[in-house]
């Protein structure tokens, strides 16, 4: 499969006939992943929000459409070389199941740091996994040497034609799954998920409205738009991996500059308490790349028409990573609370502070007590809780009640 081409020295184009394409590439391939409705979401913004579950797609990500339709497309030649791939997880999975799928050897370079689970799936699925480099740029050269030492032939994880067009069939299920559809929110790392959905989307609905979302601290496409090309960013720092991309790719770019209508910024708060959204709510499992169009709808929510759908990306993460990310959301969703404070140091003091908390339905999570320091009067101890509460109105109810009872809270 070859997609189409812009004019004379203009970047790759790719059509909905290549989407179509695709489409029939992938299938009995790719699953028709699910939508579902979220009556929480739906309440805050005043119009129907529906998941697009890619979190439940065959390597828990969109990736595999688009490794396929790579794959898919090489030559008998090229095949016959094998290809390699450089990634942290999903392109990684994505790519070593295509291949296999195909018959074709597959390496992966992944970082010295990758989660376990994924380079373990990643064997499993079939490919050679090769560790090498702390961050992926250093992965994504490796892999780019290997490909011109080998012959094997590099699969770019979103700047190709064939991988923008495989993404690009989410959109089309999403427009056949519910026709009514009036924005679709996506994360945007490199671009090649937002760009295939919004070539498909807009050919079959052009009214449709493509809002994609990036992480504040990873967020390369604003000043790439405002400039008109790709502008690579100093640093990027965000828990949300898989959009945790320094500069836009050159073929997705000009396809996001043309159809996506907007890029919006969330802050990891806002993921976080996305994230912790999706496992409450709607008990599903996804990463934090994979609920950023979540949080733009939590940040923002009376900015979208609905119906929206969101494109839940992927629900490849790590178990640490996940309890780290929980606590942060339940931390931002005023759900814990942390106090200092100042008591007299006398017997039963810290027990009377205790049953306070209690009367007020404080679960206490971990308390510190300093009765010597040079800060504290002779007859002072300072004692540090954290709590579980049940929201911010509990928590500003407990720091209400502890200072009417007497208690001075220092912070």
């Amino acid at each position: 499969m070859a997609a189409g081409t812009a004019g004379s020295g203009s970047a790759p184009s790719v059509t909905l006939d290549d989407v179509r394409r695709a489409q029939k590439t992938l299938t009995s391939v790719s699953r028709t992943t699910a939508l579902e409705g979220s009556r929480h979401l739906s309440s805050l913004v005043g119009s129907p929000v529906l998941f697009k579950c890619e979190n439940l797609q065959r390597t828990g990500s969109f990736k595999l459409r688009g490794a396929y339709a790579r794959i898919a497309g090489l030559s008998a030649g090229e095949r016959s070389r094998g290809v390699v791939a450089a990634s942290a997880g999903n392109h990684a999975q994505g790519v070593a199941l295509a291949a296999s799928l195909l018959g074709v050897a597959s390496t992966v370079f992944m970082p010295v740091g990758a989660p376990l689970p994924k380079v373990a799936a990643t064997r499993e699925y079939g490919a050679r996994v090769r560790l090498h480099g702390q961050v992926v740029d250093e992965t994504l050269h490796a892999a780019q040497a290997y490909a011109e030492e080998t012959g094997a032939v590099f699969i770019h994880p979103f700047d190709h034609p064939d991988v923008v067009a495989g993404q690009g069939t989410v959109g089309l299920e999403i427009v056949e799954q519910c026709p009514e559809v009036r924005t679709i929110v996506v994360g945007v790392g490199g671009g090649g998920l937002a760009a295939g959905i919004a070539v498909a989307a807009k050919a079959v609905r052009p009214e449709v409205r493509v809002v994609g979302v990036q992480a504040e601290g990873a967020a390369a496409y604003p000043p790439s738009l405002a400039a008109g090309h790709p502008v690579a960013l100093e640093q990027v720092s965000t828990m949300a991996d898989g959009i945790k991309v320094g500069r836009p790719g050159g073929v997705p770019f000009a396809l996001v500059e043309e159809y996506v209508d907007e890029v919006r910024t969330v802050s990891e708060n806002d993921l976080s308490s996305a994230l912790l959204l999706c496992l409450e709510r709607a008990k599903l499992v996804v990463e934090p790349a994979g609920a950023s169009p979540v949080a733009a709808l939590l940040h923002d929510p009376r900015g979208f028409e609905g119906p929206v759908v969101a494109v839940l990306s992927g629900g490849n993460v790590d178990p640490l990573v996940l309890q780290r990310t929980l606590r942060h959301g339940m931390a931002a969703a005023g759900r814990y609370l942390s106090l200092r404070l100042r008591l007299t140091d006398r017997p039963g003091a810290l027990a009377a502070l205790l049953r306070k908390l209690s009367e007020v339905d404080a679960n206490v999570l971990d308390v510190g007590h300093t009765r010597t320091d040079p800060r504290l009067g002779l007859d002072e101890a300072e004692v540090e809780v954290h709590l579980e509460t049940k929201g911010p109105e509990h928590c500003v109810d407990v720091a209400s009640s502890l200072r009417a009872a007497g208690y001075r809270v220092v912070s």
